[in-house]
């Protein structure tokens, strides 16, 4: 039936790209569109064409950015001496809000997935490499997820970062803060008792 308006069955079929989004949420954020004003859908359709034309990659550690260098390369109040490496910008984000960490990143644009087809040259390793050339770094702190991609990219790295005399750390893992122990998976419990540290 909807397929008789083309511009709504366009819209429907574009939403429905983004990942998470299945055919009816995109149906049902189509006709949210539709219902919009004509200046609320001006002003999304101006904000995407502004994210596509005005957003890229920093040159330095591959977050988005405008300016390039990004402001986190650019601010002279981080420390040049520690580097988080992350999967993904999303994973930057999620470490930013913390507010736990100072040091610089480097932003892989995914973890190693032989199954998939993605191996190391298709990541942002070399400019990882190149990046710790420079000396400054002492401490390369691994923060991909904990997936088993994300275990072996970790790894991968550790292996790639040790002979060049600098530190390699993993971001701690185990049972989430508020979390009942009867509740946790027994992988989880055991790492987390592995990685006990005193009180």
């Amino acid at each position: 039936m909807l397929d008789s308006i083309p511009s709504f069955a366009r819209l429907v079929a574009e939403l429905a790209k983004f990942p998470g989004i299945g055919p009816k949420t995109a149906t049902r954020l189509a006709f949210h569109v539709l219902r919009q004003s004509e200046p609320e859908a001006e002003a999304l359709a101006e904000a995407i064409r502004d994210l596509k034309q005005k957003t890229h990659f920093c040159s330095r550690c591959f977050h988005i950015t405008e300016a390039d260098p990004c402001p986190l390369c650019s601010d002279p109040g981080r420390d040049d001496t520690l580097l988080c490496v992350v999967e993904q910008p999303q994973d930057l984000l999620a470490i930013e809000r913390s507010r736990s960490f100072r040091g610089r990143y480097h932003v892989l644009h995914g973890c190693l997935s032989p199954l998939d087809g993605v191996g190391p040259e298709d990541l942002k390793i070399a400019e990882l490499l190149e990046r710790l050339k420079g000396g400054e770094v002492r401490e390369v702190l691994v923060a991909t997820n904990f997936s088993v991609e994300g275990e072996a990219t970790a790894l991968y790295l550790a292996r790639l970062v040790q002979p060049l005399g600098i530190r390699v750390s993993r971001l701690a893992h185990g049972i989430p803060m508020g979390s009942d122990l009867e509740y946790v998976d027994e992988a989880t419990v055991n790492r987390a008792i592995e990685g006990r540290r005193e009180l």
